[in-house]
């Protein structure tokens, strides 16, 4: 089935769709289970995204769960988790569930992330590398063969080890936002929406998902 996307003119226009997207997702989801479940990963756009939700959603009924992190120590920045806490609208009283990457049994830890999850999320937010991963579920790494367990940890990968959710807990979600942007994309995005599996990012599930791409990481599709 075809990949839904929406283009807009620049990143700033992707980071405002992505918060009414997560905003709308947020109200279905406490109106219909009281609670709205989200997963975020990575990047510079999510964070622009966070500083668009002000105002804009229920942080008291909110639980936010990290998509992967970096095995580095706290406050590091190359963890994700920086960024997301620094990002958050002052005051939002958000429950963030952190992966607990400075454990020192790993696969242990990520058992214990893995029990936490809910058993479908409402919204997971993913980002998509020039390489296809997403994630942290990059090329040639044992993990995109993880089908028994929802959170894993890799290789080595850019100069650090990572803790991922899987493809069988996002397969699960009720629905999937990707944020994409930047010209160097362009080639990771086409293959995206076309279905290319040898591509991480090629193999999550399409149904219930939407790119949102500004027009230099779509290049000729805009």
């Amino acid at each position: 089935m075809p990949l839904a996307i929406e283009i807009l003119p620049d990143a700033e226009s992707v980071a405002r769709r992505g918060a009414e997207i997560a905003a709308a997702a947020a109200a279905d989801a406490v109106a219909d289970r009281g609670r709205f479940e989200f997963a975020v990963s990575g990047g510079r756009t999510p964070w622009a995204m966070f500083a668009d939700l002000a105002g804009k959603m229920p942080w008291d009924k909110v639980t936010i769960y990290q998509v992967d992190e970096r095995v580095a120590p706290d406050g590091d920045p190359d963890r994700n988790l920086t960024h997301l806490l620094e990002s958050l609208p002052a005051g939002a009283g958000a429950d963030v569930r952190a992966m607990p990457v400075r454990a020192d049994d790993l696969d242990a830890a990520a058992a214990e992330y893995a029990a936490s999850l809910p058993d479908a999320f409402d919204l997971v937010h993913l980002g998509l590398g020039p390489d296809g991963h997403t994630a942290s579920l990059v090329p040639g790494d044992p993990v995109l063969d993880v089908a028994d367990r929802d959170v894993a940890v890799t290789g080595l990968y850019q100069g650090r080890r990572r803790m991922t959710l899987t493809y069988p807990v996002l397969q699960r979600a009720r629905r999937i936002l990707w944020l994409v942007t930047g010209e160097d994309k362009v080639d990771a995005l086409g293959r995206l929406l076309d279905g290319d599996h040898s591509i991480p990012g090629g193999r999550v599930s399409r149904e219930q998902a939407l790119v949102v791409a500004d027009v230099t990481a779509a290049g000729t599709r805009s």
